[in-house]
């Protein structure tokens, strides 16, 4: 299958993958990774929630200190996060208890 015919297939997922890399850049964000408004590296300052979100997510290696690659941000909503060579599809109310700063 070439890439057109993939694009032909795919075409609402490649319009949603050009929104997730346009967008305006905000310099040292910190804080709720749900508003971080752009794509690029971040590190993780602070799990809050319950102690079952903080469990979960210690299990999947969100913890303070790591470092963690951003995908595909969408201010207010849910994001991707690219963490110890897996990806992690966040809704917004867990990414809103997840403490980041830009890097």
């Amino acid at each position: 299958m070439t890439l057109k015919e993939l694009n032909k297939k795919c075409s609402c997922w490649t319009k949603r993958l050009q929104k997730c890399t346009q967008g305006k850049r905000c310099n040292n964000h910190h804080g709720p990774l749900s508003e971080n408004c752009h794509a690029g590296k971040v590190e993780i300052c602070k799990v809050t929630g319950d102690r079952k979100l903080c469990a979960r997510m210690a299990s999947l290696g969100v913890l303070p200190g790591e470092e963690a690659e951003l995908i595909c941000p969408q201010k207010g909503s849910q994001c991707l996060l690219k963490i110890h060579g897996g990806t992690l599809s966040l809704d917004q109310l867990t990414s809103n208890n997840i403490i980041v700063k830009s890097i």
